[in-house]
């Protein structure tokens, strides 16, 4: 998994918003299961960064959607 920045996101349309995110949701889990369960991290910062790419995702989505409906 890549880290998104602000300006990669804001390039992607709603479909690939939507992609991304249902990817990073089902990374997130996946992670958050093996740390529950015990096994090792291969890295301890992956879960915050994760949950980081997912609230600048759906940040960029609310914006889009204040936008399109101030407009018209």
């Amino acid at each position: 998994m890549a880290i998104l920045r602000v300006k990669d996101i804001r390039k992607l349309n709603d479909k690939e918003l939507d992609k991304k995110l249902n990817e990073l949701k089902l990374e997130l889990a996946k992670e958050k299961a093996n740390t529950s369960i015990g096994a090792n991290v291969v890295s301890p910062g992956k879960i915050k960064e994760i949950r980081r790419i997912i609230a600048r995702i759906l940040s960029i989505k609310k914006e889009k959607e204040v936008k399109e409906s101030k407009n018209g």
